[in-house]
């Protein structure tokens, strides 16, 4: 072929057109060269779309109404708004820097495994035709959706945080708790076990949808604020049951609904992964809701409307980080133990330890996600049905998720001192007892959620 080219180059020169010729013979060499450039398929990229919609829903106003209802009636409107006020600060957190901290390029350095760099605050350099990886080659989703799936996650974690709480702390404090809890503790977290230059992620840790990130996080971070803020008055002794399980099987219902996109969105793309988080997220969520009733039976209850809503958010936590990594039958029984666990936690441990984690955000998220985290290493093998290859070492999987739950644990618990002392300081942290007995819905927003 050289041979050919050569001769017709040669009478070309004599004709006087010997520069078109050599374009010709360079055009295979440049389309050689060229990598197509990936372009977004409009089915991910409205799927991505949607499921970041359906995790906002999971916030506003599922985890509202589930939260608010689980309070006492006078600070209903309290938890609603300190849940509405740190999304938004959150949000306009991630634009800034969050974003650029947890996913943006990386740093150079011996920090480059726990948080990447600040060439992306403000969102600078990120474009309508920027795309961000998916877990396929070649495969892209607008960087714009991305960044905004993201930013749901971050807002929901700092969110369920308030669960322990409530009842007793200042708006004021909550706002400055979630400006340095975020780049303290969730944005190196998502960075270690998210971004492809983590410390978990390169360790090979499994977490589908953010059992470490979001649920061991903030249940570790809501445990260490409740027993720094200390109990609420009369806690122990006065009646303090949720006003409205009416409004906290409302918002389950929403929390289930907004998960899908959780779980599922995980994916970050349309495909049989989302189908896989699909299915295990409705069975395992299910087998969860039916283990806690049992065991309220079994424990010499009755089987209660709380405990089919607490059983539904156990499962949910469980199965978040297992969700593209269990085949539907090791989902099922990751949720029924997890909801087994999560009782134990909340309804035995918790009384004799006598710590007040107001809505059980840690009895919930907290345990669950370290049961989730750990069992996604068992149920990842292909002997239960898990994606795992025929040669899948669950030991060394095991020490794997032990070390990213662990790191979690001892990150969450020291960034969250600091972040509490920082509101202590600024704030006073806590409302004066009048307040607390008043309710904070008028102490704090002089509103009432209900006429008297």
């Amino acid at each position: 072929m050289t041979t050919i080219f050569n001769r017709i180059g040669a009478r070309a020169r004599l004709a006087g057109i010997a520069p078109a010729i050599a374009l010709l013979t360079a055009i295979p060499a440049l389309a050689q060269e060229a990598a197509p450039v990936p372009v977004p398929d409009k089915g991910d990229t409205a799927w991505m779309l949607v499921s970041t919609l359906l995790v906002l829903l999971m916030i506003l106003p599922g985890l509202q109404l589930f939260y608010g209802g689980l309070a006492r009636g006078k600070n209903m409107l309290s938890t609603m708004t300190q849940i509405g006020a740190a999304t938004c600060l959150v949000m306009l957190m991630w634009v800034v820097f969050g974003y650029s901290m947890a996913f943006g390029p990386d740093m150079e350095g011996a920090l480059k495994p726990f948080i990447a760099g600040f060439d992306r605050l403000f969102l600078v350099g990120i474009a309508p035709d920027s795309t961000a990886a998916t877990f396929t080659k070649d495969v892209v989703i607008p960087e714009y959706v991305f960044v905004c799936f993201q930013m749901t996650f971050a807002a929901i974690t700092a969110s369920l945080v308030l669960g322990s709480v409530v009842e007793r702390i200042k708006f004021s404090a909550v706002l400055v708790f979630t400006l340095v809890w975020l780049p303290l503790v969730y944005l190196p977290i998502a960075h270690m076990v998210w971004a492809a230059s983590g410390l978990f992620f390169v360790m090979g840790a499994l977490d589908f949808a953010g059992g470490t990130v979001v649920h061991i996080n903030a249940g570790i971070s809501a445990l260490v604020a409740a027993l720094i803020l200390g109990k609420r008055l009369g806690y122990g002794k006065d009646i303090m049951a949720p006003h409205s399980l009416t409004l906290t099987l409302v918002g389950t219902g929403m929390l289930w609904v907004g998960w899908f996109g959780f779980n599922a969105g995980s994916a970050l793309e349309a495909n049989g992964s989302a189908g896989l988080a699909m299915i295990n997220t409705f069975v395992a969520t299910a087998a969860a809701a039916l283990a806690w009733l049992a065991t309220e039976k079994l424990a010499g209850h009755k089987p209660s409307s709380l405990g089919l809503a607490s059983g539904i958010v156990a499962g949910l936590v469980a199965v978040t980080p297992a969700a593209g990594n269990a085949g539907p039958l090791g989902a099922i029984g990751l949720g029924a133990v997890a909801a087994v666990i999560c009782y134990v936690a909340v309804a035995v441990i918790k009384p004799k330890l006598g710590y007040d984690d107001s809505l059980d955000a840690f009895g919930i998220h907290g345990v669950g996600g370290i049961v989730g985290a750990i069992g996604t290493a068992i149920v990842y093998s292909p002997a239960l049905g898990g994606p795992g290859a025929a040669d899948y070492d669950m030991g060394e999987k095991l020490v794997v998720q032990l070390a990213a739950v662990g790191t979690t644990i001892v990150w969450a618990a020291i960034g969250t001192v600091i972040a509490i002392f920082v509101a202590k300081a600024v704030t006073g942290l806590r409302v004066t007892a009048d307040v607390e007995r008043e309710g904070l819905d008028l102490g704090e927003h002089g509103e009432r959620a209900y006429n008297p």
